[in-house]
């Protein structure tokens, strides 16, 4: 995992939210982890990861996720078990 991705992972399980995360460096994590994308309606997409589908909702106005959006990434990555102590893990292996 790269650096940027370590650090975007890092951001969304950070507490306190951050209201600072682009959906295009988000978009690009998910698509490293291995996540599949199907546009459903309007902005609205369903992500397939680790066997796990969510229902993901791409900004409106600008491109920085809301706090309400980066809470609902953080419960969706992790029940796809996906958080910072599974990269931590990995990597010590």
């Amino acid at each position: 995992m790269s650096h940027k991705h370590k650090r975007i992972l890092k951001s969304i399980f950070t507490e306190p939210v951050s209201a600072n995360l682009h959906w295009r460096e988000v978009e690009s994590l998910l698509h490293h982890l291995g996540a599949e994308f199907q546009s459903t309606h309007g902005a609205r997409f369903t992500v397939k990861l680790n066997k796990v589908e969510g229902q993901l909702h791409r900004p409106h106005h600008g491109s920085s996720l809301s706090k309400q959006d980066v809470r609902h990434l953080r419960g969706f990555l992790a029940s796809a078990g996906v958080t910072m102590s599974t990269y931590a893990e990995r990597r010590s292996s």
